[in-house]
């Protein structure tokens, strides 16, 4: 799908009305309710094992043959990584669909 560019509706939309409504409050706070403990989720599981690796042997048991579970822990972290973006650009698609019909909507009321 193609990006706009700076099309009229975004000339003429006074952004600030938009923003003080009461639909794009409510976005802003589905987004808020997504985005922060997906946060906290990505530096808990990322910080994790620096941590766990300087304070505690844990991690150095042997998990499958001669592999360690601070391996299979760092392995885990470019998967989680992958599977955290991929969510997150699906969700923030559907945040971008709700916006544009947010900002049409209030197009059409000052109509």
């Amino acid at each position: 799908m193609p990006v706009k560019v700076e099309s009229d509706y975004k000339k003429n939309t006074d952004f600030k009305k938009v923003e003080n409504s009461r639909k794009f409050k409510e976005l802003i706070n589905q987004r808020k309710k997504f985005i922060i403990p997906l946060t906290i989720f990505f530096l808990v599981f990322y910080f994790a094992l620096p941590i766990m690796t300087s304070y505690s042997t844990i991690l150095n048991q042997s998990a499958i043959g001669d592999i360690s579970w601070a391996w299979l822990f760092a392995f885990a972290q470019f998967v989680m990584t992958w599977v955290l973006c991929i969510v997150y650009v699906k969700r923030s698609a559907k945040f971008d669909k709700q916006a544009d019909k947010i900002i049409e909507e209030e197009i059409e009321g000052e109509r």
